[in-house]
């Protein structure tokens, strides 16, 4: 009987693992819209009182993501106003508060002092090599003495991200490359696989629990296969394929999951998490680059972007290796103030979750958790890490039998079948 208990519970311990869904944003600047005094107010217009964290954490949101630059004072100014200020001390603050909450942390490395993404990806300043092999060993340090530092913090990630959305290489120009695996103005994929390689080793040391997520994004559907086909030549010490999806950049719903089905079948050792997206809830007036009639199903409004968010989770639902789900920059508040200045842009970025004139909280944001499925809440729970192995039933009553049906394992919810 002992024996057939033990097998039972590593059934569902291993259910449990491989079922765990994630659900959250991107909030890397939600300290700096605290800090300035924006006006978060719930859905009925009342003010949120419980600070953000936490008021996500109670809509059933269980995980959070934050970038992290290597210096970010030396961004330009243009860069600073739109949030460039993401250092080692802020992330440290940041991701505390997160873990604090319970909640999972996804670290972002942008390995550079800006911005990173397909159009650029520049070298730290102060990491003035054109050697592969000195910046691969730069990054290697870089990268270790990061989670070290958080992890002494209190900020432990759960995740970590060994660059941001690499899909042209990064460290350019020598780490610049295409994701066939051809090279790029002076750039070769060989290197840029150095330098991601670098970044790996140091996550496995530091962390070894840690998942390795490795992110491309959509610009073309071919470069997200191409891209980890060119990638397994080289490494496939990685745990989670990333991808980032805005429909008005990269197509229809129906873009993003032929991709899906293909990773899938290339890569079932893989997991493929969402970790950024969005959809707007109204347009700047004059931003004639995002059109109503491209996506008729989603009008530009709040009950639009609802609209998007319920048919994304109804497809990503679809798909069992799918267990991740990130809007990115969901905190957007108050017509973007620019960070230096303080005064108004007219860079508004309308696909945040609250209305930016006036801080209500959009729909979309409650129906993210939906994605969790079953699993809603449960993370909510405290769990006693030494007892952790232990099965409840919904009452909270210790089962030492389990049959089939619902039951809690480490504070998350697993079905018996």
């Amino acid at each position: 009987m002992k024996k057939s208990i033990l097998v039972l519970m590593t059934c569902v311990l291993a259910y449990a693992a491989q079922a765990q869904k994630y659900v959250g944003g991107d909030i890397s600047l939600l300290p700096t819209y605290e800090q300035n005094g924006a006006h978060y107010l719930d859905k009925d217009g009342k003010q949120i009182t419980t600070g953000m964290i936490n008021y996500f954490k109670a809509q059933g949101w269980n995980a959070m993501r934050v970038r992290l630059f290597v210096d970010p004072s030396k961004a330009s100014a243009e860069h600073k106003g739109e949030g460039v200020r993401q250092d080692l001390d802020y992330v440290k603050a940041l991701g505390k508060q997160i873990k604090d909450a319970g909640l999972q942390f996804m670290l972002d490395f942008h390995y550079s002092d800006t911005w990173t993404d397909p159009g650029k990806h520049s070298t730290p300043s102060a990491w003035n090599s054109s050697d592969p092999e000195v910046l691969a060993n730069t990054l290697y340090n870089y990268t270790k003495d990061c989670l070290n530092e958080l992890d002494k913090a209190g900020a432990t990630p759960d995740f970590v991200q060994p660059g941001n959305e690499i899909t042209y290489g990064m460290l350019w120009p020598t780490g610049h490359c295409y994701p066939d695996g051809g090279n790029h103005t002076g750039g070769t994929f060989a290197n840029f696989a150095k330098y991601l390689q670098a970044g790996i080793k140091a996550i496995r040391e530091v962390l070894p629990q840690a998942k390795v997520v490795i992110q491309t994004e959509m610009s073309k559907s071919s470069n997200v296969t191409n891209f980890y086909n060119t990638l397994k030549t080289y490494t496939n010490d990685y745990d989670i394929i990333g991808i980032s999806y805005y429909p008005y950049y990269h197509g229809t719903l129906s873009t993003l999951e032929a991709v899906i089905k293909v990773l899938e079948q290339n890569y079932s050792d893989k997991k493929i998490q969402l970790v950024e997206t969005g959809y707007y809830h109204c347009y700047y007036p004059d931003d004639a680059k995002f059109k109503v009639s491209t996506f008729p199903n989603w009008p530009a409004t709040n009950a639009g972007q609802l609209q998007f968010a319920k048919d994304l989770i109804a497809m990503l639902n679809k798909h069992e290796s799918v267990n991740g789900l990130y809007w990115w920059f969901p905190e957007a508040n108050e017509f973007w103030l620019d960070w230096e200045t303080k005064r108004v842009t007219d860079k508004w970025y309308n696909a945040g979750l609250f209305d930016n004139a006036t801080g209500v909280a959009q729909d979309a944001l409650y129906e993210l958790k939906t994605f969790l499925g079953d699993q809603t809440g449960i993370n909510d729970m405290t769990v006693d890490r030494q007892r952790d192995h232990l099965v409840y039933d919904l009452q909270g009553r210790s089962v030492n039998r389990p049959t089939k049906g619902l039951y809690i394992v480490g504070g998350r919810k697993v079905v018996v079948r």
